[in-house]
């Protein structure tokens, strides 16, 4: 699946969520493209604009926005969205 297709993880580096989830993500074996918002001024502004907040992880599943949240709050929003997962 080419990198545009893939849902959008928002991360900041040495966030513990956001190595939570990638980790988690990795291991479920669930492509994602990350992009840094730390010190990158337009990711941050596309984040916020997209969840209305600053927080990381950020996820944009196809359109469908989870915010500011751990693996407990991503297993629920994912398996709604992924069939048999």
């Amino acid at each position: 699946m080419p990198d545009a297709d893939l849902p959008v993880l928002y991360l900041k580096p040495g966030c513990p969520w956001c190595e939570e989830v990638t980790d988690w993500l990795a291991t479920k074996k669930i492509p994602v493209r990350k992009v840094i918002v730390s010190g990158n001024r337009e990711a941050m502004q596309e984040m916020i604009a997209l969840s209305g907040q600053s927080k990381a992880p950020t996820m944009d599943y196809h359109g469908e926005i989870l915010a500011d949240f751990g693996v407990d709050e991503l297993i629920p929003f994912l398996k709604a969205r992924i069939p048999g997962l």
